[in-house]
């Protein structure tokens, strides 16, 4: 188990933000997009509820592992990040990992959550966000709302791969409340199991 404190910094640890090449808002992921920008099975894995950490884990057939990079303190700051952030009280933390399978990175997120309950629901910080809210059977509502395809040397550099990449972000809900503020990255390299990302 990682053993780490939430840090408080005033210029706390960056994160990967993708430089977009296309951005899509909510009206893209009701609707999906055409095939030829982004193939059925990538629109299931980014445009669907269900839980990133388990289709990894299903797709490669390894268990999904995380490397906790930072936890950081940004108090009130909307951190660069979407502007869902602004829905998530504050003061809030920052935590960032990349996911592995096999180890090999396969997805980097970034997460916002209420200063106040962060340890009460990530009690153990190196499990995933879906094991740790699995094990106290949290019921959640997966509310994806923004999609990216771009650009990020600190991602290139960990997929080992030159991009662009995909990625999205989502709020949790929990009883009616907004839990957290999620931001995902994919590796291409999963189009190993998912084909390529267009037809």
């Amino acid at each position: 188990m990682i053993a780490l404190t939430v840090t408080t910094l005033i210029n706390p640890h960056p994160w990967h933000l993708l430089t977009p090449l296309w951005q899509g808002d909510d009206r893209q992921v009701q609707s999906g997009l055409p095939h030829n920008q982004l193939a059925p099975a990538w629109q299931m894995m980014l445009l669907g509820d269900g839980s990133p950490t388990r289709y990894l884990q299903l797709l490669t057939g390894e268990p999904t592992l995380i490397d906790l990079i930072d936890m950081s303190s940004v108090g009130e700051s909307h951190d660069r990040a979407p502007a869902q952030i602004s829905k998530v009280p504050g003061p809030r933390v920052r935590r960032q990992v990349w996911l592995t399978n096999g180890g090999e990175p396969t997805a980097y997120a970034t997460s916002w959550w209420e200063q106040s309950h962060v340890d009460e629901y990530l009690e153990n910080r190196s499990l995933p966000i879906w094991s740790s809210l699995a094990k106290l059977r949290t019921e959640l509502y997966r509310d994806v709302q923004g999609l990216y395809y771009g650009h990020s040397a600190e991602i290139s550099k960990a997929f080992n791969h030159p991009g662009p990449f995909w990625g999205r972000h989502y709020l949790f809900w929990h009883h009616g409340q907004p839990l957290t503020l999620i931001y995902e990255v994919f590796s291409p390299k999963l189009e190993r199991y998912l084909g390529p990302t267009t037809i």
